[in-house]
Parts: C-alpha cells; sequence; structure tokens
C-alpha cells in the first residue's frame, strides 16, 4: 500500500512539473541583417526589465517570460532599432526572427548629455553631437584633443611654444568656459585640464557628446560655452584590440604610440570591464632650427578600467578607475637637466582618477535613483625657467633654480532621481532633480619666483527639471540650478528653456534661453606661467574679482532625409551669449625680479554671436561626408590692454571669426577604407610681446593678425579577417597636415615670446600603424 501510495505521489510531482513546464513562455529566435547573424544584439520587451542578448552565432532564447501584450525589441549597435508586437500565452513557444537594417548615417542614436538622462537625439531639446568609435579612427586620432576639431563650433588650439599646453575653444569662447566631463562627471580640474586632453588616449572612448552654448548649464559653472562628455567604453562583448603607431614628424622627430584594450563580459552578461594601456614617446622638434623645441619631447604611459555589476536585474553599479604618468620637457638642451638650459619648461605629471555610479529603477523602470562620486589625485613637478646673461646672476639662478611642485585634489559626490510620468496632460514628463558636491583643491608654488596659488574651491549646487514631450510634435525642456560657491557670497539660481518642435519626421526646430556663471577663481591657463620679452609672464587675480554672468540664447534647424540607396542632411544654429562682469587679462606692471604681470579683472560686457551651418551625406555605407563651419564675432564692451605699450583691443584674441572641418570616408565593400580630413582656421589677432635690441623677438609688442591655415589629412587602411581565429588584422598609413601649413615665423632664441603661437599643432607628419582586433 505505501509501495502504492508513493508512486501515486510520484507521478502527480511528475504531472505537476510537466504542467509547470507546460506553462512556461518562451521566445526564441534570430537577428540577422543582409543575411548575416549579427552577435551580441539586444533583445527585450519594451517598457520591463525583461531581455537577452544573441548569442555569437545570432540566436537568442528567452525563457521564464510573464503573458501579456508586448513590444518586442531588437537593438545593435550600427543598425536601426526594430519592434514587433506580441502576445503571449502561458504554454506558448513563440518564435520571432529580425531582419534590421544597418544605419546609413547615425542620426538618432541614444545621448545622455543634453538632459543628464537617456534620450534619442532627434527627441531631445538639446543640440547633441557625437562621436563615435568609427569616426575617431577615420581621423588618426592618438589622444582626445586630436578628436575635438571635428565636431562644429569647437577648435582646438596649442598655446605655448614651449610646452605645448592646449585649451578647448566652443562657439568663440576660451577653454574655461567649456565643462570638460568623463562619463558625465567634472573631474577634469582648473589645473590638469592645460593638458589633460592631451594626455587621454583615444583607445578608452566609446563616444564622445557635444552640447555647444549655455544649454548644458545643469552641469553647474564653467558650462557657459558648453559641455564635452567623453564617454569611456563599457564592454558589451568580450572582445581585445591592440594597435601600434609610428610617425615620423616633417622628415624629423619620431612619434611612437601604443595601445591596448581589453573586455570581458561575464557569462550571464550581467558584470562585465573594459581595460586599456596606453604608451607613447616623442622626440621633441625644432622647426626653426634655432635649437629650441617647437613641439616638446613627451613621454606618456596611461591604464586603466571600466566597468559594471548587475547585482539584480535592477540595480546596477559602474565603477572606473585610471591611472596617467607623463614628462614633457621643451626647449633647449633636451637630454641635460632643465636647470641647465637657456630657456625651458619641464613637467612631470602623476594622475590618479576615477568614478563611482549605482544605479536603482523601481516602479517598473518609471523611477531611477542614481548616486556618485568621482575624483582626481594629480602630483606634479615642474621647472619654469629662463637663464640670466648675468654671470653673477646666472650663479644665483643656478644655486636656486625655480622648480615648482603642484598638488591637486577634485572631488564630486552627488545623487540624481528621475521619475517619468507618464499621463502628465496627456503626454510624458520625465522629473530630473537632484545634489553635488564639488571640491577642488590647488597647491602650485615655486619658491625661487616667490609664486603661489593655494586656492581651495567648494561648491554646492542642486537642480530640478521638467522634460516635457507635450505630444509627438512638441517637448518643452525647463530646469534651474542653483548654486552655492565659497568665492560668492550669496546663492545663485540660473534657469533654462529649450522647447523642440518636430513639424515631420525628417525635421526638428530648437531655441533654447539659459543663463550661467564663471566663479572668481584661477582657472587652467591663469596658472599657466609663459615666456615673453625676456622674462616670465604670470597671471594675478585683482583683489575685487567678482563672478561673471552670462544670457545665452540659440535657435537650431536640423533636417535629414533618407531614400532607400542614402541619407543626407543639414544642422543650421545661430547663438549668442552675453557676458556681464566680463573677466580680462590686462598687462599691469613688471614686478622686482622682471616678471610682466597680466592681471585679471572685471571689465563691463561682452558678447559672442555667430552661427554655424552642419551638412551630412551617405551614400549606402560606402561614401561619407560630414562638414561644420561655424562664423562668429567676439568682441569686449571696452578695448582690453593687454599691452602697457599699445592702445587696447576690443576684439577677442586668439579667436578667428571663422573655422570649420570636413571629413571625406571612402567605406567600399571589402577590406579597403580610406578618409580625407579637414580642419580649417581663419585669420586672428594674437599679441606678440618683444625685447628691444634681440635679434629673435619684435623690437616692441605687436599685435599680430595671423594668416588662415589648412590642415588636411589622410588615411588609407585595409583589413585582413582570419576566421580561424576569430580575428582580424588591419594595416594603415596616412599623413597629417598633408601641405605642411605650418607656422614659419617662430620667434628664435631663449627670449622668445613662448604663447605667439598659431595654426596647426604640428607641420607634415608621415604614419604608419598596425591594428590586431577581434
Amino acid at each position: 500500500m505505501c509501495k502504492i501510495f508513493r508512486t501515486l505521489l510520484f507521478g502527480i510531482f511528475i504531472n505537476s512539473s510537466l504542467i509547470v513546464v507546460a506553462q512556461d513562455i518562451v521566445i526564441v529566435g534570430h537577428v540577422v541583417s543582409e543575411g548575416e547573424h549579427i552577435p551580441f544584439a539586444s533583445v527585450f520587451l519594451e517598457g520591463t526589465q525583461r531581455g537577452t542578448t544573441t548569442d555569437v552565432t545570432g540566436h537568442y532564447m528567452m525563457v521564464d517570460v510573464p503573458a501579456g501584450e508586448y513590444n518586442l525589441v531588437a537593438r545593435a549597435i550600427g543598425f536601426k532599432q526594430k519592434k514587433e508586437k506580441i502576445l503571449l500565452s502561458p504554454g506558448v513557444t513563440l518564435e520571432i526572427k529580425f531582419d534590421l537594417e544597418r544605419e546609413v548615417l547615425s542620426v538618432d542614436e541614444v545621448v545622455v548629455t543634453g538632459t543628464k538622462t537617456f534620450k534619442r537625439r532627434t527627441e531631445s531639446a538639446v543640440v547633441v553631437n557625437v562621436m563615435d568609435a568609427r569616426s575617431i579612427r577615420s581621423v588618426a586620432a592618438n589622444t582626445v584633443s586630436d578628436i575635438l576639431n571635428f565636431q562644429p563650433g569647437l577648435r582646438m588650439e596649442v598655446d605655448c611654444q614651449t610646452c605645448n599646453y592646449s585649451q578647448l575653444r566652443m562657439n568663440g569662447l576660451g577653454g574655461a568656459y567649456s565643462q570638460i566631463l568623463i562619463n558625465s562627471r567634472p573631474v577634469l580640474s582648473p589645473l590638469t585640464g592645460l593638458y589633460g586632453l592631451e594626455q587621454l588616449p583615444s583607445q578608452m572612448v566609446e563616444r564622445i557628446e557635444v552640447v555647444r552654448g549655455g544649454a548644458s548649464a545643469l552641469y553647474g559653472s564653467s558650462a557657459i560655452g558648453g559641455t564635452v562628455n567623453i564617454i569611456t567604453k563599457i564592454p558589451d562583448r568580450s572582445a581585445y584590440e591592440i594597435s601600434t603607431t609610428g610617425s615620423a614628424i616633417n622628415g624629423g622627430a619620431a612619434d611612437y604610440n601604443l595601445n591596448g584594450t581589453l573586455t570581458v563580459l561575464s557569462q550571464k552578461r550581467n558584470s562585465g570591464m573594459s581595460l586599456y594601456t596606453s604608451h607613447r614617446n616623442r622626440e621633441a622638434y625644432d622647426h626653426n632650427g634655432d635649437g629650441y623645441s617647437e613641439l616638446p619631447k613627451l613621454g606618456n604611459n596611461s591604464f586603466g578600467f571600466n566597468s559594471f555589476f548587475k547585482f539584480r536585474e535592477n540595480h546596477k553599479l559602474e565603477l572606473s578607475f585610471s591611472s596617467m604618468h607623463e614628462y614633457r620637457r621643451g626647449g633647449d638642451a633636451i637630454d641635460k637637466p632643465a636647470f641647465l638650459a637657456s630657456q625651458s619648461e619641464e613637467r612631470t605629471h602623476e594622475i590618479l582618477m576615477g568614478g563611482l555610479d549605482y544605479e536603482i529603477l523601481t516602479n517598473d523602470n518609471q523611477d531611477s535613483w542614481i548616486f556618485y562620486m568621482a575624483g582626481q589625485l594629480t602630483n606634479r613637478d615642474h621647472f619654469t625657467g629662463i637663464s640670466p646673461d648675468d654671470d653673477n646672476e646666472l650663479i644665483s639662478y643656478r644655486s636656486d633654480p625655480p622648480y615648482g611642485d603642484s598638488r591637486n585634489t577634485t572631488f564630486q559626490v552627488g545623487n540624481q532621481y528621475n521619475h517619468r510620468i507618464i499621463n502628465f496632460l496627456k503626454g510624458v514628463n520625465v522629473i530630473t532633480m537632484g545634489a553635488e558636491m564639488n571640491f577642488d583643491n590647488v597647491h602650485d608654488q615655486i619658491e625661487a619666483y616667490d609664486y603661489l596659488i593655494d586656492q581651495q574651491t567648494r561648491n554646492l549646487g542642486v537642480f530640478i527639471q521638467s522634460d516635457w514631450a507635450i505630444d509627438r510634435n512638441w517637448t518643452l525642456l525647463t530646469g534651474v540650478r542653483g548654486d552655492y560657491h565659497n568665492f560668492v557670497d550669496r546663492l545663485l539660481l540660473n534657469p533654462r528653456v529649450s522647447l523642440l518642435l518636430r513639424p515631420d519626421a525628417r525635421s526638428q526646430i530648437r531655441i533654447g534661453w539659459s543663463t550661467g556663471f564663471r566663479a572668481p577663481q584661477a582657472f587652467d591657463a591663469d596658472m599657466h606661467l609663459a615666456f615673453a620679452g625676456g622674462g616670465i609672464q604670470q597671471v594675478r587675480l585683482s583683489q575685487d574679482l567678482k563672478e561673471e554672468k552670462s544670457q545665452s540664447i540659440s535657435g537650431s534647424w536640423n533636417y535629414d532625409h533618407a531614400t532607400e540607396n542614402f541619407i543626407w542632411g543639414f544642422t543650421l544654429e545661430g547663438f549668442s551669449t552675453r557676458l556681464k562682469n566680463a573677466f580680462i587679462l590686462e598687462e599691469i606692471s613688471f614686478d622686482d625680479q622682471g616678471r610682466s604681470i597680466m592681471e585679471k579683472r572685471n571689465g563691463e560686457v561682452s558678447n559672442v554671436q555667430g552661427g554655424t551651418f552642419e551638412v551630412r551625406w551617405n551614400y549606402r555605407q560606402k561614401i561619407q561626408v560630414e562638414s561644420g563651419f561655424t562664423m562668429q564675432k567676439s568682441t569686449y564692451g571696452e578695448p582690453v590692454k593687454w599691452s602697457e605699450q599699445l592702445a587696447g583691443e576690443k576684439d577677442y584674441l586668439r579667436t578667428p571669426e571663422s573655422y570649420g572641418y570636413f571629413t571625406f570616408q571612402l567605406m567600399p565593400s571589402g577590406p579597403f577604407e580610406a578618409s580625407l580630413t579637414g580642419v580649417y582656421t581663419g585669420s586672428m589677432k594674437i599679441p606678440h610681446y618683444g625685447l628691444p635690441g634681440d635679434p629673435g623677438t619684435p623690437e616692441n609688442d605687436v599685435l599680430f593678425n595671423t594668416p588662415s591655415s589648412w590642415d588636411l589629412g589622410t588615411k588609407i587602411s585595409y583589413r585582413i579577417n582570419i576566421p580561424r581565429i576569430d580575428s582580424g588584422i588591419e594595416f594603415f598609413g596616412g599623413v597629417s597636415n598633408l601641405l605642411n601649413d605650418y607656422q614659419n615665423d617662430f620667434d628664435k632664441g631663449k627670449n622668445r615670446d613662448s604663447n605667439y603661437v598659431y595654426g596647426p599643432a604640428k607641420p607634415r607628419t608621415l604614419y604608419f600603424g598596425l591594428r590586431i582586433y577581434n
């Protein structure tokens, strides 16, 4: 009887299990394009946490799916998203096959920078430009600074002949008006901003998002000109890439780069890590044969990782870290100690940088909390010196040489809450609010010069934003940020409003208004000691320096038209920024050591106005053309006396009224690719400080109008696939500054004006490289 009972129970258990299994809902299928399976494509139920990815063969399976009516979505990088409406019932196995169409030209990527939330470009009320990894490779960029010239409204500029520090100018405003983010966090401080963009290898970058103008004011102070968000690689599959490039600068100095990345993804795809490493070694280059370098000697080693961990479907941790070591040395006697040279700058940077984000999704993805922190630590040993002509003074100079040290700590901690309201006056509204604390401490000292910057800044910021999609055609973005800065004695409120109209599927019309501010503190270029007039030139802050305020308006029309074989489009944008209490630099005196003192003080008002025109065209993913051109005018309300010898000047210095770029890519079917790129810079006014009686410099200070310049580049590559090891090899080569349109009137000798530099960053350079990848 017991045996019969046990058998009956076992039978009931088996039948119950079969019934349970029979009730499971399973979705299977594959994702293909043009007959080829797509590995690692995302497949998910829209509006839920249920999803998976295709395997290496392009197939997928989803199990334990709840019953109901859904949109099943397939998405992969480089392809148009596709949806299928499905009805799931218990016990059903459904086969859904997707055939994706390739993206001819990426015009609708998902971006984060414009609104601090993920959103498609065509649905964002703020214009966001994107440069992805493939575009970065086409312009043969080794560092982030090499990339940014190929974005509309942006211009990278080298500002020192000896150390080659650079700055990014956006919409006619200087580098200190641009907010540089790494993974949406402002970890590049005013000190590290001097060289930071050249220290970041392009190998670490997944894409770069750019928001021009004050529409990015939610990111706080220094976002008046715009925001550049450098987004590092997050693994979506296990892969590796190794590349090496060798360059010859104008047939002389060598420049060698070695880069590697490794991405690892767990079997369940709920954790992964991208690791990168970079090594660079460049010889110093002397263009005019005077024994003093125009390009400094560089040695750079970088290492870092970016990782994520999904502890649950709705809990995600992202962790990043990087370490950079850089040595640069410019001037003469490069192989000797810096203090034995006649004129030299030497910098040794040790930089640690990292960040942590923890995101929690609740309420079926309608709510999200993000807790974040980020920071950097920089130790810098440096030398800036010019040897005296007098023998006794030379002995004193070498017994106490002007070596200095810099210590810089930057830290940010904050939280952000996003709430999605489905039925908000018949529309959809995403409310974003948060608070963050930013801390920066700079200690920069050269005892021999009695030079000291000891600056500690703290800024508490709170923000709230409404991103209201009123209907399919209209979106209204409103927000306000409040900042309490320890250098300002009151709370600063800065609102912004942007309106998006989509009259049809091809067009977006945007208009925006915003305000912003910059605190009365030292920024990147303020911390650079220059050589001028046979001595040192430095910046000091006025005792009564006040914050600078801005108002910006912009309007744009974006149009893209697609057919079966091609897509073309354009963006036309106008912008205007008015600065009150504008920061200006004026030469006020020479101190008892003969140093030229430039004082940073408040002027009255200044205005920056202009327009940008972009065009893009792609034929069947085989030929692609993109171009951007900016015309603008930047003026002060009153003349600025940049030299005691000359009358003041209303026009912004080092600011051309026209500049632009183009890229032409040839991508025929098969292993061959080629590209032609160009960067145009119009004429601009730059100061040229002289020294009477010195043959290598002007007799007196001069305001010089530079010639316009073209920096053309070409690249050819050839790929060989090796299916047996699931890898490929790419051989590539090319020429940058093809026309050798390089400055030919540099000052000569130790008394040169080191800031008298303009045009392309380097002369004609021939390069060859190899890339191994899978």
